[in-house]
């Protein structure tokens, strides 16, 4: 698999983004805070996608809230790649990322929905502890804030 930098507003990601905003929109309705293809091109977030030979195996993102501080945003596997490893890479990308910068932790909100048990669980055997909400999220019955502190 490779992992590489891309754009979300290309092509080749249109298919997999709209599904991950339909999916999590009709189970979330306006609690889901998924961000589309111009927000996953700002300054801020850095896009990844995830590719074995020519078929694109998913994305991820990862947000700088500040200088010691990074949100995971966005991530999916494409429908065919569940269950292949790609989320476990995709996070361990971001992580490794996340370590390079400095970040002291990596926060993440997901849903509570049957649909975010694989992610949760995913985040979790990855060290990821539940957390109060960060940045502008306001907590609800939909969602839930996970963080991994990276120590000193």
């Amino acid at each position: 698999m490779e992992i590489r930098r891309d754009d979300p507003t290309a092509p080749h990601v249109a298919d997999l983004l709209a599904h991950h905003l339909r999916e999590l929109r009709g189970v979330m309705a306006e609690h889901a805070f998924a961000l589309d293809a111009t927000g996953l091109s700002a300054p801020d977030v850095t896009f990844w996608t995830a590719w074995r030979g020519d078929a694109l195996a998913g994305f991820a993102a990862l947000k700088q809230l500040d200088a010691a501080h990074g949100e995971v945003k966005s991530m999916r596997a494409a429908p065919a790649a569940r269950g292949t490893g790609v989320g476990r890479a995709m996070l361990n990308h971001i992580i490794a990322e996340a370590r390079a910068r400095g970040y002291a932790r990596l926060s993440l909100e997901t849903g509570t929905a049957p649909l975010h048990a694989p992610a949760v669980a995913l985040y979790r055997s990855a060290g990821f502890v539940s957390c109060e909400a960060f940045a502008d999220y306001r907590p609800s019955p939909h969602n839930q804030f996970l963080k991994l502190e990276f120590p000193a």
